[in-house]
């Protein structure tokens, strides 16, 4: 029998033999991943350069760029590897990385659009009391927190992988992923499953209610207030919620996807499910922040559309 010690690499069973297409694949892919590193470093270097966005909404969400340039880097260079590959395979040490980058890039997304769901909240339901309630050093320690935290709570993850004991390297996905991982286990995985349930429940679902409990209060002060406190609320309000749904519908259709059987669906729908949450959101966040944020917008019209 073997066991995780014996085991040295995983093979990626999802990767199909595509001939010549496998180019045509890969010019797409590295189109899409210079894409997301443009349009994010973009954002950030104009929030980063201009005094006028030194304001702790940009810089939540300078912190959210940043987060998808992590993740995407996560994804790409071995995605992109495996496509011009003909053996698809991964070193246990690169596999257990990725899980921890990938997850705490999902992670720390949570919670970035919780702390930015907080900050429009004071901002909106607390004007007068922003400005105190919100200073600098409150700012730096919420980002903070929004990566250490995550960063060590899957650390522990990787902790409890790595003394799992497995009898296959078979994982039916185009990258490494946590519950795969799992289920090639030969004994008991009870401790990984506790772990990742009350981390669920604990931290991502009171993160939930957090969020959800934030948007509740400034609806509510959109419906009871002024037209131009409305405006203002839909105006800032609006991509921070686009936002969080459709990231939140990218993680549900992972776990659709990697928990039910899926055998019987077209290869192209499994891949869009597993991919959706971590390609659209870092293509989305930008574009929708950039259009919908008038001092974001403005400042990028200038620098691309400036006379030389």
């Amino acid at each position: 029998m073997k066991n995780s010690s014996q085991i040295l690499f995983f093979t990626f069973s999802a990767y199909f033999d595509i001939g010549p297409l496998k180019y045509f694949f890969f010019s797409v892919v590295m189109c899409l991943y210079v894409l997301i590193i443009c349009a994010n470093l973009l954002l950030i270097l104009v929030i980063c350069m201009n005094r006028s966005l030194r304001e702790p909404m940009y810089l939540f969400l300078c912190s959210l760029l940043v987060n998808e340039l992590y993740g995407s880097t996560g994804l790409f260079p071995l995605l992109l590897i495996q496509l011009l590959s003909d053996i698809h395979t991964v070193s246990v040490q690169f596999c257990y990385l990725q899980i921890f980058c990938l997850y705490t890039y999902v992670n720390v997304q949570f919670y970035n659009l919780a702390v930015m769901s907080y900050d429009r909240y004071l901002a909106i339901c607390c004007p007068l009391q922003y400005n105190t309630r919100m200073g600098t050093q409150k700012v730096v320690v919420l980002i903070a927190l929004s990566w250490v935290f995550p960063l060590l709570a899957i650390v522990v993850m990787i902790w409890l992988n790595a003394s799992l004991q497995l009898c296959g390297n078979i994982i039916d996905r185009l990258y490494c992923d946590n519950f795969s991982v799992v289920k090639l286990a030969c004994f008991d995985t009870t401790a990984n499953n506790v772990y990742g349930l009350i981390y669920t429940f604990t931290v991502l679902f009171g993160l939930t209610v957090l969020i959800l409990y934030t948007y509740t209060k400034i609806l509510k002060v959109c419906f009871s207030g002024s037209k131009q406190t409305r405006q203002k609320a839909v105006t800032t309000c609006t991509p921070h919620l686009a936002s969080l749904l459709n990231f939140s519908c990218g993680c549900f259709l992972e776990i659709v996807q990697s928990r039910l059987d899926m055998s019987s669906a077209p290869m192209t729908v499994r891949v869009f499910l597993s991919l959706y949450f971590l390609i659209c959101q870092p293509l989305y966040n930008p574009l929708l922040y950039g259009l919908n944020l008038t001092k974001i917008y403005n400042i990028c019209k200038s620098l691309l559309f400036r006379k030389v």
